[in-house]
């Protein structure tokens, strides 16, 4: 999975992720139609911007770091394809939180 994020690398506040699997079958053992899985909103970061410049000219760094698995938002982002896998554009501001081990 690592060589896809030496082609690209967000810019400024962004964050590249991978969406999560959704489930597709029950905890019974039931298949799940793909259109009633529900949008996915679990995602693993796989690269980061360096940072939003502030109003002094400092770069603030991105909150998530690589590896790390965040919840998105139900909207929004932009579809990137690299390498035949779907990735997701965020602005750090827009990550609404992230899970914790």
């Amino acid at each position: 999975a690592g060589k896809a994020f030496r082609k690209f690398l967000p810019l400024f506040d962004r964050v590249l992720v991978e969406r999560c699997a959704a489930e597709t079958v029950t905890k019974g053992g039931i298949m799940i139609p793909e259109k009633s899985q529900g949008k996915v909103l679990q995602a693993t970061v796989v690269a980061v911007g360096s940072g939003a410049r502030g109003k002094n000219g400092e770069i603030q760094p991105v909150s998530v770091k690589v590896g790390e698995k965040v919840l998105l938002p139900e909207y929004g982002g932009t579809k990137i394809v690299l390498e035949d896998k779907d990735y997701y554009l965020f602005r750090d501001g827009d990550i609404l939180g992230k899970y914790l081990d």
